[in-house]
């Protein structure tokens, strides 16, 4: 089956294209929408998503972008009917446990016609983040903006020992592990799909009281070891 793939940039949508490829689906596209609202974004993933182009080179994926505006569920219908008429039949999305994404989402592409897949859907949020690390995605944690996670976190790739430290705090301070509130959003470097590696270069900075945020001011590709052409 063809599909297309929401693509953010983070852990969630990437996994999720992961497992349509595994799943034997034929991701024709990916598809990103720079939401305007930015971090007031009920819908769209807001941190890191302006280096979605470089992801999709990595993945050597075309690309469709968009923008949500105030109404960001027209933006979402508009960029999947685009899809679409590449010849996709489906589309894949990394929702969590948001009834409010995967709903909309799904409206969404009924309306263009198009099938919706969650394979993320109410798993396992703890196994879930270990098993990034264990799979090997490389992702970085670009902001944080819950009482409990600190700011030191922020510009760190996630290893085992970090998996570690999140879900305890979770536990101690009442946040979803995977993030799914917004407690925190990520950004993936480097994916088993990715032919290249993302390089990142930037800032943390405070924004408010528990609300760290990392600036990246430079951002290219690298060649990925025993990749041809990578």
């Amino acid at each position: 089956m063809r599909a297309c793939s929401m693509f953010s940039g983070g852990k969630d949508s990437t996994y999720a294209l992961h497992w349509a490829v595994l799943h034997g689906f034929q991701v024709c596209c990916l598809v990103t929408l720079r939401p305007r609202l930015g971090w007031a974004s009920m819908l769209f993933h807001y941190p890191g998503v302006e280096l979605t182009r470089l992801q999709a080179e990595a993945l050597e994926l075309p690309l469709v972008e968009g923008e949500a505006g105030e109404d960001e569920e027209a933006g979402l219908v508009e960029v999947l009917r685009r899809a679409r008429g590449r010849g996709c039949e489906a589309v894949v999305a990394g929702a969590l446990l948001s009834d409010y994404q995967r709903l909309r989402f799904a409206a969404a592409a009924e309306e263009v016609g198009l099938r919706i897949f969650t394979p993320l859907w109410r798993i396992n949020q703890v196994e879930y983040m270990r098993s990034l690390v264990r799979e090997g995605f490389k992702v970085m944690v670009v902001s944080v903006q819950a009482y409990g996670l600190p700011g030191s976190l922020v510009g760190r790739v996630l290893d085992e020992e970090t998996v570690e430290e999140i879900i305890e705090r979770a536990r101690r301070y009442g946040f979803n592990p995977a993030f799914e509130g917004g407690e925190a959003e990520t950004l993936v470097l480097d994916a088993p799909l990715f032919r290249k590696q993302l390089r990142v270069e930037g800032v943390v900075e405070r924004l408010g009281p528990d609300h760290y945020f990392y600036k990246i001011t430079r951002a290219w590709l690298v060649p990925k070891h025993g990749v041809p052409g990578g």
